[in-house]
């Protein structure tokens, strides 16, 4: 499960697409809804959030607006509204500049791979619900050495 703190925007086709299907995967995981991906590390983020559902669901909108721009149409129906939602506005997300420029390595690689013709983002444009400070990549990310036999465009995205 990869949920980018970078703007989707940024994100290729096939980068955009899997971002609303791991996000939804993400809501149906904090709505309790799924059994597995309970422990995956990046929902720590939206579980610390005073409103998870309305978390994940302020970072799909961003994701579904991304996908009109470009002319796809994501079902935003399927985009959980929280119960509390409208009596306090979601919490904007604290993400380092260490994580982003992190994944903005990662998504160079990936769009190297699979959609060489675009052209690559050269700075991290965070996604809006997410602020940036200083600091490393985030305790939460895996990080995994580089290893000859490891697939270049492996199922951890």
């Amino acid at each position: 499960m990869r949920l980018w703190s970078l703007h989707p925007a940024l994100l290729d086709r096939q980068g955009l697409t899997a971002c609303w299907r791991e996000g939804l995967l993400a809501q149906a995981v904090l709505a309790g809804r799924t059994r597995g991906y309970t422990r995956h590390p990046q929902l720590d983020r939206f579980r610390a959030q005073p409103d998870p559902i309305a978390a994940i669901g302020a970072y799909l909108e961003t994701v579904a607006a991304a996908a009109e721009a470009r002319g796809y149409r994501f079902d935003r129906a399927r985009i959980d509204r929280s119960r509390t939602e409208g009596t306090e506005p979601v919490r904007r997300i604290r993400v380092t500049d260490g994580q982003l420029a992190l994944e903005l390595a990662h998504l160079h690689a990936k769009l190297a791979g699979r959609s060489p013709d675009l052209p690559l983002p050269r700075d991290p444009v965070p996604h809006p619900l997410f602020i940036v400070e200083p600091g490393p990549v985030e305790p939460w990310e895996r990080v995994d050495p580089p290893s000859r036999s490891a697939p270049q465009d492996g199922a951890r995205s």
